[in-house]
């Protein structure tokens, strides 16, 4: 008998392991949507990858700078009541992180704009309870 998978996914390290894996998406995608809270994960990430030694301090200075360029361009969901209020209730296959919450939350609260919504996910639990919620994800 196979033993269950564990209830809390080690978080990897998307940021110093795979800076690329979203790039081609985003760079297809008509309309970017980004949440503050995710623009602040991605320049943590890579404040993280440049401390524990996965990337010189010089590189994750080059990789803000082109996040934060690349970012102007896209549309920057705030959270709101909404999204709070939303995060705070069940998702479809918990256990679901805090962060994770939010980041689901925030992808409901636009879908009623943006029909043709996909959500760019790199952890199997968002992509999964995303699916589960009906949005389709990429990559």
């Amino acid at each position: 008998m196979t033993p269950p998978p564990p209830a809390v996914e080690p978080e990897p390290e998307f940021a110093a392991t795979s800076p690329a894996a979203g790039a081609t998406p985003l760079a297809a995608a008509d309309v970017v949507v980004a949440s503050d809270l995710t623009l602040i994960e991605c320049e943590r990430a890579l404040l993280r990858a440049a401390t524990t030694g996965l990337t010189t301090e010089v590189r994750a200075l080059e990789q803000v700078a082109a996040l934060r360029g690349a970012a102007e361009r896209w549309d920057r969901l705030r959270l709101d009541d909404e999204v709070f209020e939303r995060a705070r209730r069940p998702f479809p296959l918990e256990p679901v992180r805090t962060l994770d919450a939010l980041h689901l939350a925030c992808a409901l609260a636009v879908r009623p704009l943006l029909p043709d919504l996909a959500v760019l996910a790199l952890t199997d639990r968002v992509r999964r309870n995303a699916r589960a919620l009906g949005l389709a994800v990429r990559p």
